[in-house]
């Protein structure tokens, strides 16, 4: 088996308690084996979220969430992708960040709004494909799943996988696992989804329970691993082998 080592450390998020998150994010990435090589955050990791203007405050900068991750991904020589909340002057943007132990980075802002979030945040306009251990990938997150789209751009640009950051909620996980499945499967990739679990926490705001169901899909579209609710770790290996032969078998069908 070759390849890259996947983590998602599923866990609850404190809305607009940055440094709460940060504190969470540290603990679990120090917590992981030294087989990771990647480790996957949830949407609005580090921040958290509300759909009103509450949710300024807990923003943070472009510099300060990656100078963050890339603390933690020098302190346990891994790649870090998570989410936040992004202000860039008085602009907000629902932002990935992929970061890895040198500092360097790569940013994605999400391109399709979700309910309520359009009220606050600013839509991105553009995909992002970063290089990783596991080759080309895509970034997106949670609603991005369900442009088909944007996964035929990012199939013309032959990713091999897709990190996708969600917070997607509890009542609908079963479209979260089925969107998950088919994204790998419509591109012959390997999907990696990292989901938000517990509920929201800010007061006055509609209780939202979001379903976790962190997993890895296979490039045929099978689930290879996936978590329930709890805030457990997943831990998968992204075997080249494996995405080789989908890829040779789906090309010799015509």
């Amino acid at each position: 088996m070759t390849g890259p080592t996947v983590a998602i450390p599923q866990l609850s998020v404190s809305d607009l308690d940055t440094e709460q998150n940060e504190a969470a994010i540290r603990e679990r990435a120090a917590e992981l084996p030294d087989s990771a090589d990647i480790v996957l955050f949830p949407e609005y990791a580090l921040t958290g979220f509300v759909p009103d203007n509450r949710a300024y405050s807990g923003a943070v900068t472009r510099d300060h969430a990656t100078e963050f991750l890339a603390s933690v991904a020098a302190d346990n020589d891994v790649d870090v992708l998570a989410g936040y909340l992004e202000l860039d002057d008085d602009t907000l943007y629902n932002a990935a960040a992929y970061v890895r132990p040198d500092g360097t980075a790569d940013v994605y802002r999400k391109r399709h709004l979700w309910g309520e979030e359009s009220s606050v945040v600013t839509p991105g306009d553009e995909l992002v494909v970063v290089d990783t251990p596991a080759g080309k990938t895509g970034l997106l997150t949670c609603y991005d799943l369900n442009f088909v789209g944007d996964s035929a751009e990012l199939t013309d640009e032959r990713v091999d996988a897709l990190f996708v950051v969600g917070a997607w909620p509890a009542a609908h996980s079963e479209n979260w696992r089925l969107l998950c499945r088919a994204r790998a499967l419509d591109g012959v990739r390997w999907l990696v989804g990292a989901g938000r679990t517990g509920s929201g926490t800010i007061p006055g705001v509609a209780r939202s329970e979001f379903a976790g169901r962190s997993l890895v899909v296979r490039p045929d579209g099978v689930v290879a691993a996936a978590l329930n609710r709890d805030e457990r770790d997943l831990l998968w290996t992204l075997d080249r082998d494996v995405l080789d032969e989908q890829r040779e078998f789906v090309g010799s069908i015509e």
